[in-house]
């Protein structure tokens, strides 16, 4: 069941950097654009917030899991294994610099989803076999978000996803006009972030991407 649950979630999978958000003397913005998001079609939610650490950070996780409990739509926190423990989250994303995987499952458990970047094969494999449910791989068409990020091949990006049974997620660079481009790639779905969350229409930007994603094989 969780399994199931985890590949339908991966399809068109939002995660959240403010840099991009407009206006944000309100509060509530950044929870109104994820509404916005969701509303649009997303189908899971990761709050990436690098700015934001401490009460802060705890605070904004609150609203925006809210949100996503009223959406039923599945709310992931990068890096921070403890919050998504205190908060019940859905799950955590670990990066390659982050805990391992194996650590956060044993403070997570079973039911907890557990992400992880992969951007080769070896490091798919071990996320796998530490107890990872899903990939996130790339940067596909390289990315802003990352800098420093490599662009990963779209060879590459195939042998990882043949590599393991879990969901693999391409990340970085997609927006609505590459993303069929990724068809064919073995990929459970796409992870997006300046392509919803730098767009001035947010919900039709996530609505064309989930159009697209639908009629992918």
């Amino acid at each position: 069941m969780k399994q199931e649950i985890v590949r339908k979630a991966c399809k068109l999978y939002a995660i959240t950097d403010r840099r991009w958000l407009t206006h944000m003397s309100e509060n509530d913005e950044l929870a109104a654009q994820v509404e916005q998001a969701i509303q649009g079609g997303i189908t899971m939610l990761q709050l990436r917030e690098k700015a934001l650490s401490g009460e802060t950070l705890k605070k904004e996780a609150i609203v925006i899991q809210q949100l996503c409990k009223r959406y039923n739509i599945p709310f992931i926190i990068n890096d921070y294994v403890e919050l998504a423990k205190e908060l019940q989250a859905d799950g955590v994303h670990i990066g390659q610099s982050d805990c391992s995987v194996k650590r956060a499952r044993e403070i997570l458990g079973p039911d907890y989803i557990i992400g992880a970047t992969a951007k080769t094969v070896e490091q798919a494999q071990l996320a796998y076999e530490q107890g990872a449910d899903y990939l996130g791989s790339g940067a596909v068409f390289g990315t802003t978000t990352k800098p420093d990020a490599k662009p990963m091949t779209q060879e590459l990006l195939h042998q990882i996803t043949q590599s393991v049974p879990i969901p693999v997620v391409a990340i970085g660079g997609i927006q609505t006009q590459n993303v069929t481009k990724l068809s064919g790639s073995g990929i459970a779905g796409v992870a997006v972030i300046g392509g919803i969350f730098g767009e001035k229409d947010i919900k039709k930007a996530a609505s064309e991407l989930r159009q697209k994603l639908d009629r992918m094989k």
